[in-house]
């Protein structure tokens, strides 16, 4: 059985014989097991809303990291968990065929890891990614440097 305590589930180590311990999953290792299942989903070009995205961009090339968590909101409870998440998908890409593959990706990923039952995935679709359209203006701002 599983208790939401303090941001995280604990949930029952137990083999047959008894319990013998507790684990205790925290929010945000859900929600990274999330995130990485969503932009490994075909179609995904980002995760988060516009100003989430242009702050995390920033936030990851100072810290030389990432944070795959970024844009995927979950709701723990005991034995359940539901999550949203914001993402942008390629022009020509099918919606709909999109949405079914990350809910796929994102449910068998999280229960497989956490053993929790995935109840509802929302998807929020906020843009459409035109390829080329970020590229012209990258080559253009390099182009016109002095220094690379």
């Amino acid at each position: 059985m599983a208790t939401n305590e303090s941001g995280g589930t604990q949930l029952d180590g137990g083999a047959a014989g008894g319990t013998r311990g507790t684990t205790t999953i925290a929010d945000n290792v859900v929600s990274t097991i999330a995130g990485i299942a969503v932009r490994e989903t075909d179609g995904v070009t980002s995760v988060g809303k516009g100003p989430s995205r242009a702050i995390g961009a920033v936030k990851d090339k100072v810290s030389r990291s990432n944070d795959p968590g970024r844009g995927v909101k979950v709701e723990v409870g005991e034995k359940q968990t539901a999550i949203d998440v914001d993402i942008v998908v390629e022009y020509g890409a099918p919606i709909l065929d999109t949405a079914r593959s990350l809910r796929t990706n994102v449910t068998d990923a999280v229960e497989t890891m956490t053993g929790l039952e995935v109840v509802e995935i929302n998807i929020n679709v906020t843009d459409v990614h035109v390829p080329g359209s970020d590229d012209d203006e990258d080559e253009d701002e390099s182009s016109s440097r002095r220094v690379q």
